[in-house]
């Protein structure tokens, strides 16, 4: 029997992250990653396919707002206002990118689904 090749895991990691930014058409179902910042306790970049644009598209943020009181609370800042950081035209070419600024910036992952009629930061 041949023995099978070790798991490659930065490649898992990129299909994941790749998987995570879906969009259903049926129900306006947007998957959104962000990337938050341990220390500070905040979104630092967001994730998400835009439909109007038909691209990928990673936006840094620039102001945040509370997460939510008590059992509501998510443990960090969310993102109030962002920019545009880059686009992309496919899956794999922004899971690239976000492992690189996660690991550049030593972030940690947090997936949030949305629907079209709510806003994206």
């Amino acid at each position: 029997m041949a023995a099978s090749k070790p798991l490659d895991l930065e490649q898992f990691i990129r299909i994941l992250i790749g998987e995570t930014l879906f969009y259903d058409d049926e129900y306006g179902a947007i998957g959104c990653l962000s990337l938050i910042d341990p220390r500070k306790k905040r979104e630092r970049f967001i994730a998400s396919f835009m439909p109007e644009d038909g691209a990928f598209a990673i936006e840094e943020a620039t102001a945040w707002t509370r997460d939510g009181e008590g059992e509501e609370a998510i443990g960090y800042e969310l993102a109030a206002d962002s920019k545009e950081n880059a686009t992309f035209q496919s899956p794999e070419e922004i899971a690239g990118a976000l492992l690189k600024l996660a690991k550049r910036h030593n972030l940690l992952p947090s997936l949030t689904i949305l629907f079209e009629e709510d806003e994206i930061a």
